[in-house]
């Protein structure tokens, strides 16, 4: 008979058993383009945003190509490396990954600052087949020779622009640089900024494209509204809408921490369950509000838009703007917090007179 779905992208065996029990049935536009392309051994340049499936888009053909490899790992090495800018987002690759690879004696670390450094050294003697991890703590354990990057064959650097706002490019050119010359690479990125593209151009040998839904479009199902609101009212505005049941579950944005750390401690006052994520927050502060977020014992999340690229919780019912974003491109970002998979959402933002400007952008 006729393979379909995953099988057809040319993923099989075990892996394919273990993706279907992961609930990944029909493959996304993005692992449709990405998979076979990068099974053949060719590079990838993708335009996609996060919620598209691009994490199961890089990772299938590795642990596909991997678990040909045998366990035999040198000490010290990663056959595969996955750079992502923020620790929300690494976490959410590698517990992706892990679903993708249960039973096939993959092994997998995490590295990230702010967590304990030892244990991460730890995990990565013996050598691992996927390490997942920040550029600034990766660069650290590279530099003390903790992790040698000679055997890496395949780097995936996910939200490219991203890395590229939060200072971290150097980090990444320095990082590829490193890694085996006959490596297989695919960068991911929502945007395409003129340092991306050279970006690619440095890391990337004849790369396929792959793109899915063009640049700074937003979901369809997103019902966008603004409120009026001077911003000494904006608490107000906010507390009276949160009494409506409707709002389950709800991402309130803040420009800035501080900003994020008011708006919390105001709507916690005023009798809400919110949790706040930021940069400024430890690792488990921010993961102990995620979990809380996810399990439904916090309603509401305020975060920055730093702090909330990689937030992927299904079923976000409402994204609340409290301040506008100083970049357009980062209020796609956080509407499309909302609406996933096919379910509607609602985006509203909460303007004051001095952000017209900003609202014109958008």
């Amino acid at each position: 008979g006729e393979l379909s779905g995953f099988a057809a992208l040319g993923i099989g065996g075990a892996l394919l058993k273990a993706t279907l029990a992961a609930g990944f049935k029909e493959p996304k536009p993005i692992q449709v383009q990405a998979i076979p392309p990068q099974l053949e051994g060719r590079d990838i340049f993708g335009i996609a945003q996060t919620g598209s499936g691009k994490t199961a888009a890089f990772a299938l053909p590795i642990l596909s190509k991997i678990i040909g490899l045998g366990t035999k790992r040198r000490p010290k090495t990663a056959r595969a490396l996955i750079l992502a800018p923020t620790r929300e987002l690494a976490v959410q690759n590698e517990d992706t990954i892990k679903l993708l690879a249960k039973g096939a004696h993959i092994s997998t670390a995490l590295v990230l600052g702010g967590v304990s450094r030892f244990s991460q050294v730890k995990k990565i003697a013996p050598g691992v087949d996927i390490l997942i991890a920040t550029p600034g703590r990766l660069t650290d354990l590279v530099r003390e020779g903790d992790l040698i990057l000679a055997d890496t064959k395949w780097l995936v650097l996910d939200e490219g622009d991203r890395m590229l706002d939060m200072g971290f490019i150097n980090d990444v050119k320095r990082i590829a640089k490193a890694t085996a010359p006959d490596r297989q690479t695919a960068l991911f990125s929502a945007t395409m900024p003129d340092e991306i593209a050279e970006l690619a151009k440095g890391l990337l040998k004849n790369p396929v494209r792959v793109e899915v839904s063009p640049q700074s479009t937003t979901a369809a199902e997103i019902v966008q509204s603004v409120v009026l609101a001077r911003t000494r009212q904006k608490r107000q505005v906010l507390s009276k809408m949160l009494v409506d049941e409707a709002m389950r579950t709800v991402i309130v944005f803040s420009r800035t921490k501080h900003g994020a750390d008011r708006v919390t401690k105001d709507l916690v006052r005023d009798g809400f369950e919110a949790a706040v994520i930021h940069g400024n927050k430890s690792q488990n502060a921010r993961q102990k509000a995620l979990n809380d977020f996810r399990d439904g014992s916090v309603r509401i999340l305020v975060a920055t838009d730093i702090a909330a690229r990689g937030i992927d919780v299904p079923g976000i019912s409402h994204v609340v703007n409290f301040d506008l974003p100083d970049e357009a491109e980062s209020y796609v970002h956080r509407i499309g917090r909302t609406g996933r998979n096919g379910r509607d959402g609602i985006a509203i933002t909460l303007c004051d007179p001095s952000e017209n400007a900003k609202l014109r952008q958008v």
